[in-house]
């Protein structure tokens, strides 16, 4: 049973890995394609990189980076509207509920089960470091 559990984790992450990797590669690649279009003199005399031609790499990052953020913001927003949508929900607080009742419920911590104050990063990073699997042997 906990092999199957281990399993399907490593397909899960396998898969989302893949589906981050081709968007980001298609992405990408329609931005510069896009550049390519709207100025292609700029674009070539980059590519041979000259060094009086180095501003016009940096317009050329700026202008991907741009069009990579408008794409990435609209993509989020779509998909974000569209679960909101094919959730059928009539308002926010209607959606609110009904994702509270398909998603699994955190446990509360009250009172702390474990330490919440630590002095520094290392203090955090070694109770984490002591404490890994602990809690699952138990």
């Amino acid at each position: 049973m906990e092999n199957e559990e281990r399993l399907q984790r490593i397909k899960a992450g396998a898969f989302l890995a893949s589906v981050a990797g081709i968007s980001a590669v298609v992405g990408f690649s329609a931005t510069l394609s896009a550049a390519k279009k709207t100025d292609p003199k700029y674009f070539s005399k980059g590519l041979h990189g000259s060094a009086d031609l180095a501003d016009a790499g940096a317009i050329l990052a700026l202008r991907a980076l741009g069009w990579g953020t408008i794409y990435a913001i609209a993509g989020t927003s779509c998909l974000c509207y569209g679960v909101y949508k094919l959730s059928g929900a009539k308002d926010l607080k209607d959606f609110r509920i009904r994702m509270g009742n398909i998603l699994p419920t955190l446990p509360k911590n009250n009172p702390p089960q474990s330490r919440t104050e630590f002095s520094g990063l290392n203090d955090l990073l070694i109770y984490i470091s002591e404490e890994y699997g602990k809690k699952k042997d138990t």
